[in-house]
């Protein structure tokens, strides 16, 4: 498979990449960093990935000037794709999409010879995650269970490009901490290959769950609420330290109580409140990872001023108390990474 990023303006390939088809346990993890940075034209930053039947591309980019880049990928493929920006307009031959991108959302899409085109605004943060595999690499972790997505799977074996859900949806907590944790991944190696290759099917997971179990009904939320109830998810997202109360979030996006409730639990399939929890309690975990933090600091960082509150909420989302979670931090990752890798 090659892969091939191209900004029409400039006369090389700011990436250019070609890995094996087949799944190979052995073969190594490469990695690379592009960075290009011209004070007058741009700054294009892209974090690399690869081994054979998978690439991962974390990109920025930022343009004084409009500009174009093509996207090729010359061989069939499935992309699990994460998209941090908005406004961005998209061609994808053979796909029929959405014509623009939207902020913080992702879907999966197959492809038999990938050729996208994405004009980019002046002054205008780019930022996007992909996951390439091939169908060797994406059949070795989907195990063939083709009732998760029997429609696309369809595609796959008929050959025919397709998305697996027909609009982008909105990221999930879990979908964010799990490609957090792959961006700050520092093992070296093989075991990162093994974390990396467990993180994406993780991933995975977590894309086919917030899929299929779509909350939202669009008939159901006209694009103005949508909006507001996207804005709130964002501020939440910004300050869950010190979240506003239902009231306040309410003034803030000038949406009434009622439907700010009834919207986002439609939305995103959780409660204003568990979501300011779980986004809290994934920060904590997190925290934990430095070991001279203790309970009480961490209860404070994550906006508890009450410490037993906090406890009985880690021990809820987690099922271990934060004590023993602190104490067996080592142990617990290497258990969770563990049974992640046998799914």
């Amino acid at each position: 498979m090659k892969i091939k990023s191209t900004i029409l303006a400039r006369e090389k390939p700011i990436i250019k990449i070609e890995i094996g088809d087949i799944y190979d346990p052995k073969s190594q993890l490469k990695e690379e960093n592009i960075t290009i940075e011209n004070t007058d034209l741009e700054s294009i930053k892209s974090y690399i990935l690869s081994t054979d039947g998978m690439v991962l591309i974390d990109t920025q980019m930022y343009f004084y000037k409009p500009q174009t880049e093509l996207f090729e990928i010359n061989d069939e493929c499935i992309v699990m794709d994460f998209i941090y920006c908005s406004n961005i307009e998209t061609h994808i031959d053979q796909l029929e999409g959405e014509k623009y991108s939207k902020e913080n959302t992702h879907n999966i899409f197959y492809t038999t010879n990938y050729k996208g085109t994405f004009k980019i605004p002046a002054f205008k943060q780019v930022n996007y995650l992909s996951i390439i595999l091939t169908k060797d690499f994406y059949y070795n972790i989907i195990n063939e269970d083709w009732e998760l997505h029997e429609k696309f799977s369809k595609k796959i074996l008929l050959k025919k490009s397709g998305y697996l859900t027909s609009k982008y949806i909105p990221f999930t907590p879990a979908i964010q901490w799990v490609i957090h944790e792959i961006k700050n991944c520092n093992r070296q190696g093989a075991l990162k290959k093994m974390y990396i290759e467990t993180k994406i099917k993780e991933l995975l997971i977590h894309q086919l769950e917030a899929i299929i179990n779509q909350p939202l009904p669009k008939e159901q939320i006209d694009e103005d609420d949508y909006s507001k109830l996207q804005e709130a998810k964002k501020i939440l997202e910004n300050d869950y330290v010190h979240a506003p109360t239902l009231t306040e979030l309410s003034r803030m996006i000038s949406l009434n109580e009622f439907k700010l409730k009834k919207g986002f639990k439609a939305c995103f399939g959780t409660t204003v409140k568990s979501y300011i929890i779980k986004l809290r309690m994934e920060y904590a975990k997190d925290l934990f990872k430095n070991k001279a933090s203790t309970v009480s600091e961490v209860a404070y960082k994550c906006g508890y001023k009450d410490v037993s509150h906090f406890s009985a909420a880690f021990k809820s989302f987690y099922g271990f108390s934060p004590q023993k979670f602190k104490i067996n931090w080592d142990f617990i990752n290497i258990w969770i990474t563990g049974f992640l890798f046998l799914l």
